[in-house]
């Protein structure tokens, strides 16, 4: 080693100016937590409307599924009314005739 690697530095900290770095630490250490925290909850709440929007999403195609089949049942019965109008038409033609 060379002497200048033995010899005591020139700039020695003060109580004060290591009081203050300990205290910038210490600040740091509490922003570092609290950033943690806030990331934990945002992931958690993401988590959370993931699951709801995936529950929304599978409720919207049941809606789905029960508008078509809604439709269908609807043309079906329009169609078995109007077939049943076209009868009664024939009937009261029928028997206005007679």
């Amino acid at each position: 080693m060379s002497v200048k690697a033995l010899e005591k530095p020139e700039a020695e900290v003060s109580a004060s100016e290591f009081h203050s770095l300990e205290e910038k630490i210490y600040r740091t250490i509490e922003l570092l937590k609290t950033a943690r925290e806030a990331k934990a909850n945002a992931e958690r709440d993401v988590k959370r409307v993931r699951e709801q929007l995936e529950e929304r999403e599978e409720e919207n195609e049941q809606m789905r599924t029960q508008l078509v089949a809604l439709r269908k049942e609807r043309e079906d019965v329009r169609t078995r009314v109007e077939k049943m109008l076209k009868q009664i038409d024939a009937l009261t033609a029928s028997e206005s005739e007679a």
